[in-house]
């Protein structure tokens, strides 16, 4: 019994220095991807643009419409305040009446006057609403993309390298993947995970060609939630799978993602060591940049499939993330 039991003990202790081992070996594979563009590189996936594939592409519009891709900016409306980040606010700084006293203007006060004035102003989480995650979002073991460390280029007035001032007008040829509609459902349930054979089962289905530097926008539904039920919204995070994710990046090639969703994968991950997974393989492993809160809903009962995707991110100085307005035109 003894002689079982070290002998137990001893397969036990070997089992967990090799589980350990193995643990080590990959953290050690998962470092800061360094970029095939360069050194100087801060863009990494959003380089597969060129101006010959945007001619290409405008040349194919056939028609006038234009599918607005943006949500609405509110007061409550969905977003990170959970982990403390600030939720949007918005107030008046000038109104009209407000103005009477200490009228510099000399526009606002009397009603009467041939001119009124209003004012006002916003203040929020720069991944509030539809943003793109800058590539200084994530990063890994004291790096972000191309090895850039915060030590050398993060300052109290954000990143010198990496911001969102360095992304792009992002244009490409967009691939809607509208997996509610493969499941004859409006909505896929909480935190639902899309594997990558269904992902795959999907594009089947729907008839979808995804080329290499193509834009994939991923619709789970849930903007069904969005503007009238913020705690469905939050407590509901179905996504996409790493397995799927590494496949349509380094099989499929595409440029970059987008969600419907909050967090572009699913929420809570199964990785316990790692809240985001799919952010880290990103943007901190493959220089990929993505895009959350995407309105794809008309997008989706036009059952419009492939589309020039044009999105104008904002240009804040060392940001992390930038509000943007993305832009979908049927080809």
């Amino acid at each position: 019994m003894y002689t079982f039991y070290r002998l137990g003990r001893k397969k036990t202790v070997l089992l967990t220095f090799a589980l350990a081992a193995t643990l080590h070996a990959t953290a050690q594979t998962e470092q800061a991807g360094t970029s095939p563009w360069g050194p100087a590189d801060e863009i990494g996936t959003l380089n597969m643009m060129s101006d010959s594939n945007n001619l290409s592409l405008f040349a194919k519009i056939r028609t006038g419409k234009v599918y607005d891709l943006g949500v609405e900016y509110f007061t409550g409306m969905p977003g990170f305040t959970e982990l403390g980040d600030p939720a949007y606010q918005y107030w008046l700084t000038h109104t009209p009446r407000g103005t009477v006293v200490g009228n510099h203007t000399k526009q606002g006060g009397d009603m009467n006057r041939k001119v009124s004035y209003t004012g006002d102003a916003i203040s929020m989480y720069t991944h509030t609403g539809t943003h793109i995650d800058a590539l200084n979002h994530f990063g890994l073991h004291g790096k972000i993309w191309n090895g850039y460390t915060p030590d050398e280029h993060l300052s109290d007035r954000g990143w010198d390298k990496t911001g969102a001032e360095k992304i792009p007008p992002i244009i490409g040829k967009g691939v809607l993947i509208d997996v509610p509609a493969y499941k004859g459902v409006e909505v896929l349930p909480g935190n639902y995970v899309i594997s990558l054979e269904e992902i795959q089962q999907v594009i089947k289905a729907q008839q979808l060609q995804i080329n290499k530097g193509d834009i994939v926008l991923i619709r789970t539904g849930l903007m069904k939630y969005f503007y009238n039920d913020r705690e469905k919204f939050m407590q509901n995070s179905p996504g996409i799978s790493m397995e799927a994710l590494k496949w349509l990046v380094e099989e499929k090639g595409v440029m970059t993602l987008g969600a419907d969703n909050l967090s572009l994968e699913a929420l809570p991950s199964k990785d316990k060591s790692n809240w985001l997974p799919g952010h880290t393989y990103l943007l901190a492993q493959k220089g990929s940049m993505f895009i959350e809160l995407v309105y794809l809903e008309d997008l989706a009962k036009a059952k419009v499939r492939n589309f020039l995707f044009v999105g104008l991110p904002l240009k804040i100085r060392g940001a992390s993330a930038a509000p943007m307005r993305p832009l979908a035109i049927p080809l």
